[in-house]
């Protein structure tokens, strides 16, 4: 299943920020193949799941304790992925039924990577400043956009609105 607000965003991480929507990282069925993709590169304990998980968004998507453990022990249960006692850890490893999971859905493992790679430059200007702009980049993107929608009978006036946040873009690159 295709998260259609990700397509329309262009991979911006609108997801649990102050001014946009909440869209979800994983579409239905998605948890499940990214953790089979990644323990197809090799063995795995649940907190390395999360850390990859997280690494590959550049920190946007920090996968919960309480979507991966249980994703887990389903993959577990359905004989997907087998556990290993190792240092003390359960370590999972993609079992042959895995491979072939797997397998069935090249495409959407495909663009949920590509996804997470759209997000990793992101992740360097998520911190504690980034959360201080969100508002106020939250009310000028409302202004461009209601503008927009006043002037889009008249001639020239969304190139008028683009030349602005362009303008305003620019000013801010030049800081």
């Amino acid at each position: 299943m295709r998260n259609e607000f990700w397509d329309f965003a262009g991979g911006f991480p609108f997801a649990g920020m102050p001014f946009g929507r909440r869209a979800r990282f994983f579409g239905s069925g998605e948890i499940r193949l990214a953790i089979l993709s990644l323990l197809s590169e090799g063995p795995k304990h649940g907190y390395q799941v999360m850390k990859e998980i997280s690494e590959r968004s550049g920190g946007i998507y920090k996968a919960s304790a309480g979507s991966v453990y249980p994703t887990l022990q389903q993959l577990e249960d359905e004989g997907l992925i087998e556990a290993a006692q190792q240092n003390g850890r359960r370590v999972f490893s993609l079992t042959a039924a895995g491979r072939e999971e797997l397998e069935k859905d090249p495409e959407t493992v495909r663009r949920i990577w590509e996804r997470a790679a759209g997000c990793e430059d992101w992740g360097r200007w998520m911190g504690p400043e980034a959360m201080a702009i969100y508002g106020p980049l939250s009310q000028v993107m409302k202004a461009g956009l209601r503008a927009a929608g006043r002037v889009r009978a008249h001639a020239g006036g969304v190139d008028r609105v683009r030349d602005i946040l362009d303008r305003t873009r620019q000013e801010l690159d030049a800081l």
